[in-house]
């Protein structure tokens, strides 16, 4: 898809040179990318800021709508759509930081410079996020008509054959959100705004934010004296009782205002040219101990009216303090649908893994298919040799092959792994499939870590495409008091994993229990193991209880010497973080670990009721489009009535996205090993059925008739002729349903 992306928007930007705006050299249309200046194929076009393009399927209405010119005839048509990006009128940039999260908005004016004013066309809008970024929310004006977004429940009440779907609405790449507004006039503007939420990275002590805002040359609008301005409003809040450091900016920033914990900035200009460049901003957090908790009463239309609490740990002075001595275990999946680009990753990925290794680490690999592939019996220090005889043995052995089985790779690892005292155990899962026995899996792992007197394996776990079930991977990590990545995009597998792997192998505490919070009533902690705090990354814990919350909470865990740990947690209200907010995203995939884990439907509801309350897109949910005609626009009260009347509603027409989830893994996928990134194997359709049914049983009555015969009969038939034969093959294609009722979804005859 991304390909066809970069063609598309390369075959537009050459048609854009039928456009005419006058004898102004410096608003010539756009030229094509040389082929020196292409990184690569792929990346070349795809959008590195948000950007909205024309869908042209028809280049004879390709023209400058307020100065038509002479235009040559063009025979034929654009298969594919050729996309034109729109010139960009202004822009405004709005981001607040909470924790480790950061909530973006966006909101851009674009003109349909390139398309006849009496004529129209699609316009299709891409949005690059920053880390783990998560869509929340779509505003689009338009003349005459304008869209919203909402979040629904698809369920068998909702009449599907009224809603008008979108094919193209979804995820371009991992990080790249598509869609489109339909029939939008030559000449016209639209005014965007979208709202998504993304990780802040954190690394050496500060966190970073960094949002996609660079900006092509060609959608500077056509004209020098046509103002261009651009803004930029940045909130930091850190919480009660810490001092925000502002350490780098990418743009001039003004600072307007300071408090505790609170930082305001604004960049607001007129310029030449658009931002060529990300929105980076780098802070650190200072506090006197090395977290809090923060307290928070739910809103009145919160479903769950439990108080609210957040927990928050960051490593601070800790981060120069002596490292675990580590055993580490790389447990990698060879099976067939790694074959190529990604096991190749892996290799190079687990060949830097290695090196990050301290002398006095041990490690072992171990690969599976169908059987396990064993470097060495035992763990063996990580010196010099051994690693250079573990990237040979890796080089030799990772041959893509076979199935997939997990289990029996896993528990030789944990085995390998049981007892161990004095240093950090630690098992890295790499897998791009699914497998059917990954509840029995889980109920293994946890029985081990239960059982263990020690310090138990810590699990790390790696998916690869969208193949695997990241939910079983994930709840793996929950048992395990490790952390979940995903690769869902091939070409990211060796700087995800390698982010991974410096974020595992940097524990500074391990084993953190949190003290005070069993005297509380119908208290409930997400996620209920806590994990370990890491030089790379704070650690937040949330939940929700009943009662009085103490004044101070003990936070105690054990550091690399072995030695306790122990730090005093002071307790304040705030209200002015949004706490449902911000932590909203790690709780909903902690429930749906949880929901597929038990199969719990309750629980699966609250997920949806979660999902719409605060628009963060769920397994269970799906986005929508509202389309209103401005004259009919939708007040506030009746879109939150959607969900119960979006089949009935004729002032709004609804459109509706393809599925933002990952999905539950693809068991028919992985049992035929197909590779990452591949169209899912899809069941036919019905009518498929029918036809197929009805060819495969005339074959076997007709097999010696040729095509030619068939064709020489058929028109010299007369009308009730036809119409029998037509009965006759309905007839036989139920007879020949016996034969492939295989591909039947519902399993019947």
């Amino acid at each position: 898809m991304a390909d066809d992306f970069s063609k598309a928007v390369e075959d537009g930007i050459r048609l854009s040179k039928r456009l005419y705006f006058g004898k102004d050299r410096a608003v010539a249309p756009p030229r094509p990318m040389a082929a020196m200046d292409k990184s690569s194929p792929e990346s070349s076009y795809l959008p590195a800021a948000p950007m909205v393009y024309a869908v042209i399927s028809n280049p004879a209405i390709v023209d400058n709508p307020d100065v038509p010119s002479y235009q040559p005839h063009v025979h034929g048509r654009c298969d594919p759509p050729a996309l034109i990006p729109l010139q960009m009128n202004g822009v405004t940039l709005e981001a607040d930081c909470y924790l480790d999260m950061a909530f973006v908005t966006v909101t851009g004016s674009w003109r349909v410079h390139c398309v006849m004013g009496s004529r129209s066309c699609d316009c299709r809008v891409a949005i690059p996020m920053g880390e783990q970024g998560s869509i929340l929310g779509i505003d689009v004006d338009v003349p005459k008509k304008s869209y919203c977004s909402q979040l629904v429940a698809l369920d068998d009440k909702m009449d599907v054959e009224k809603i008008a779907k979108a094919e193209d609405g979804g995820f371009l790449k991992p990080h790249i959100f598509v869609f489109s507004i339909p029939e939008v006039d030559g000449g016209s503007n639209l005014i965007i705004k979208v709202r998504w939420s993304q990780k802040l990275l954190y690394q050496y002590g500060q966190f970073t934010l960094n949002i996609p805002f660079s900006f092509p040359e060609y959608v500077t609008p056509a004209g020098k004296k046509i103002s261009k301005k651009e803004k930029i409003q940045l909130n930091v809040n850190s919480g009660p009782g810490t001092e925000v450091l502002c350490k780098t900016t990418s743009h001039p920033l003004k600072e307007l205002r300071r408090q505790v914990g609170k930082l305001g900035f604004l960049y607001e200009a007129e310029v030449l040219a658009w931002s060529c460049y990300d929105f980076e901003f780098t802070y650190s957090v200072s506090s006197h101990t090395s977290g809090g908790v923060l307290l928070q009463s739910p809103s009145v239309l919160d479903m769950d009216q439990r108080e609210m609490f957040c927990l928050y740990l960051l490593p601070g002075k800790l981060q120069n303090a002596k490292a675990f001595r580590k055993e580490v275990a790389f447990v990698v999946d060879i099976s067939g649908s790694m074959r190529g680009k990604p096991l190749d990753d892996i290799k190079n990925a687990l060949s830097a893994a290695l090196l990050k290794l301290d002398p006095g680490d041990s490690f072992t690999v171990l690969a599976f298919n169908d059987e396990t592939y064993l470097f060495s019996s035992s763990m063996l220090l990580a010196t010099k040799e051994a690693i250079e005889n573990a990237t040979r043995w890796i080089s030799m052995n990772f041959i893509a092959g076979g199935g997939t089985n997990i289990l029996l790779a896993l528990n030789q690892a944990i085995e390998m792994l049981s007892g161990t005292r004095n240093s950090l155990p630690v098992i890295f899962l790499i897998t791009d499939g699914s497998v059917e026995d990954e509840r029995n899996i889980c109920d293994v792992v946890k029985h081990h870590a239960s059982s263990q007197v020690s310090l138990s394996p810590r699990i790390y776990t790696f998916g690869i495409g969208t193949f695997c079930n990241h939910y079983f991977l994930r709840m793996l990590a929950f048992i395990g008091r490790g952390q979940h990545d995903a690769a869902y995009d091939a070409d990211l597998i060796e700087a995800r994993f390698e982010g991974l792997c410096a974020r595992a192998l940097s524990t500074v505490v391990a084993n953190i229990t949190i003290g005070g919070l069993d005297d509380l009533d119908g208290v409930e902690v997400y996620p209920s193991h806590v994990p370990d705090l890491l030089s790379e990354s704070p650690l937040i814990v949330s939940g929700r209880y009943e009662g009085a919350f103490p004044d101070i909470l003990k936070a105690r865990g054990t550091l690399a010497d072995m030695s306790n740990f122990s730090v005093d947690l002071k307790v304040q209200v705030t209200k002015d973080i949004p706490l449902n907010k911000v932590l909203g995203k790690q709780q909903i995939e902690i429930h749906t670990a949880q929901a597929w884990f038990s199969k719990n439907k309750d629980l699966e509801e609250k997920i949806v009721k979660m999902s719409v309350q605060e628009s963060i897109v769920s397994e269970y949910t799906r986005m929508i489009l509202l389309e209103t005609e401005s004259e009919m626009k939708a007040t506030a009260s009746r879109i939150k009535e959607i969900e119960c009347q979006v089949g009935d509603d004729k002032s709004q027409k609804i459109v509706v996205l393809q599925n933002l989830g990952v999905g539950f893994g693809n068991l028919i996928a992985t049992a035929e090993n197909t590779p990452p990134g591949s169209n899912e194997p899809k069941l036919p359709e019905a009518a498929e059925i029918f036809v197929r049914a009805a060819s495969n049983f005339c074959g076997k009555l007709c097999g010696h008739c040729c095509c030619m015969c068939c064709i020489q009969t058929c028109s010299r038939m007369n009308d009730q002729c036809a119409i029998a034969l037509t009965q006759l093959c309905g007839a036989l294609a139920c007879l020949g349903c016996f034969s492939c009722c295989e591909a039947c979804c519902c399993g019947h005859d």
